[in-house]
């Protein structure tokens, strides 16, 4: 899809971070966009930083289907179309597998999992009947190709959503679509997504914060600390939109981790997490 501009893109998590800098990135390409979050604050942010470009949005939970389906009718009835659908919406909670509630497990498949299949299900057949070139983008992360320590309950919700991308991208292409997708994998970004706890819905809200979590925050902290730009996520995946990519990282070092990974896994051993830089 070489040309962007005049077209219309949805970006859901569009309050800060990586959904944020998509918004501005693909503002700046001449795109219409209709911007979805669940912070009406952080929503009402993005949309004032974005020039020269229509911008709409919309309060959504993208874990609601009944919320999704309604940000996708206001987006076809107002806009006419869709070209570009980014499902990028996201959040994070640490700790070891065996010490997360189902309450954690509910939230991050919630938001991580079915955020992505919402999106699909209420986007792309209309997508498909426009009969133009468009692209669904599905923020994965890193963590949906290599399972790390501490945070198992957010890989599981991400490999999840990496299987979601390519068997959407695979029942397309048989399908004879136009539509492509890219399964976009960042790795150390400067974002809010360790301060996800502030969205989480009351009834899906624990105890508190255990010990292995607190663990895993520190690490994640900085991670993020020392992450790229956001900013340098949204060119990339303008760049993958037009290449028409479906694999995307943000750091040069997971490539060869993906390389390392599968000779370990077909060697019978566990494979290391890579490293970012």
């Amino acid at each position: 899809m070489r040309e962007l501009s005049g077209k219309v893109a949805v970006v859901t998590g569009a309050g800060g971070g990586i959904g944020r800098a998509l918004a501005l990135g693909l503002a700046a390409e001449g795109m219409t966009l209709m911007l979805a979050d669940v912070d009406p604050s952080a929503l009402a942010e993005t949309a004032s930083l974005v020039e020269g470009a229509k911008v709409l949005t919309e309060i959504t939970d993208v874990s609601d289907p009944v919320a999704v389906e309604h940000l996708a009718d206001r987006t076809f009835g107002e806009l006419g179309a869709v070209h570009v659908l980014c499902n990028n919406a996201g959040v994070f909670q640490g700790g070891r597998i065996w010490t997360r509630e189902p309450e954690d497990f509910a939230w991050l498949l919630g938001v991580n999992l079915w955020g992505v299949l919402h999106g699909i299900r209420a986007f792309v057949p209309r997508m498909i009947d426009q009969d133009t070139e468009g692209h669904i983008v599905n923020t994965v992360s890193v963590a949906g190709l290599f399972a790390a320590p501490y945070s198992g309950g957010y890989s599981v919700s991400k490999y999840a959503a990496f299987a979601a991308s390519q068997s959407l991208a695979q029942d397309l292409a048989t399908a004879g679509s136009r539509l492509r997708v890219t399964a976009l994998c960042p790795g150390g970004v400067r974002t809010g997504i360790n301060r996800s706890e502030r969205v989480r819905p009351e009834n899906l809200r624990t105890a508190g914060r255990t010990e292995d979590e607190a663990a895993s925050m520190e690490i994640i902290d900085g991670l993020l600390e020392r992450g790229i730009d956001p900013a340098e996520v949204a060119r990339a995946t303008v760049e993958a939109i037009r290449e028409e990519r479906f694999l995307v990282f943000t750091h040069p070092g997971y490539a060869e981790g993906l390389r390392g990974q599968t000779e370990a896994l077909l060697s019978g051993t566990l494979p290391p997490f890579p490293v970012h830089e």
